[in-house]
């Protein structure tokens, strides 16, 4: 059996300013079946993934030459923020996110940065539950107007 996250032939790499359009699609590919739930697209739906690329890291999962799933990530002040994990509708359930949010704690170990933080829509429970069995904690909830953000942490391991 193959181990989550490590199917043969899935390559990850860092993205370049060429894959604005591709990280865009695969964004709203998987952040599509959250839109009758929420009554509109979700944040990441509408981020302008060119200058995104700009601003932030993106590491990207790929068979071949097709965009699998891609994690986004920033540092910010002492912590490094994961700002979007996504994958692709025919990818979910593979262990892909896992496997990018475990690169994601080797890039926040890399950088001496004591703890991950990321944020997700409330009513995303399936996420947060995804995110609770790979460590995560709540760490607090803000209510906005169009929601409630649930804003979660975890201490990267083996940081002082």
């Amino acid at each position: 059996m193959t181990a989550p996250g490590s199917l043969p032939g899935l390559a990850l790499r860092q993205a370049q300013a060429h894959d604005a359009a591709a990280i865009a699609a695969l964004v709203h590919a998987a952040y599509a079946p959250w839109i009758p739930l929420i009554g509109r697209e979700p944040k990441p739906m509408t981020v302008d993934y060119a200058q995104a690329l700009k601003a932030n890291r993106f590491d990207l999962l790929e068979d071949g030459a097709r965009l699998m799933a891609l994690i986004e990530t920033a540092v910010v002040e002492d912590h490094l923020l994961v700002v979007n994990v996504a994958v692709g509708p025919e990818a979910q359930g593979l262990g892909l996110g896992q496997r990018l949010l475990a690169h994601a704690e080797g890039l926040a170990r890399a950088a001496g940065l004591g703890e991950l933080r990321l944020y997700t829509n409330q009513r995303f429970a399936r996420n947060i539950e995804i995110y609770r069995r790979f460590g995560y904690e709540i760490d607090r909830e803000e209510t906005l107007p169009n929601g409630v953000t649930v804003h979660m942490r975890k201490a990267t391991p083996n940081v002082a």
